[in-house]
């Protein structure tokens, strides 16, 4: 029998990029509709992307096995 291959999780691929030390960096959340009643500065600050912190690191490797 042929070995199974494992899949990656279909929302994580499109959430989580691997950088090359291997951190997984991703875009903030809530900018995409009702931004009217967001005040400027939360707006601004939600542009900037973030990085998986280290209690979490362990959880996404799980969901993309081949990376990214």
């Amino acid at each position: 029998m042929p070995k199974i291959k494992m899949k990656s999780h279909s929302g994580a691929k499109k959430r989580f990029k691997q950088t090359g030390t291997g951190k997984f960096k991703y875009q903030k959340t809530f900018k995409r509709h009702l931004l009217t009643k967001r005040s400027t500065k939360r707006k601004r600050h939600l542009r900037a992307g973030g990085y998986v912190c280290d209690s979490f690191h362990h959880q996404v490797v799980a969901m993309l096995p081949y990376g990214t």
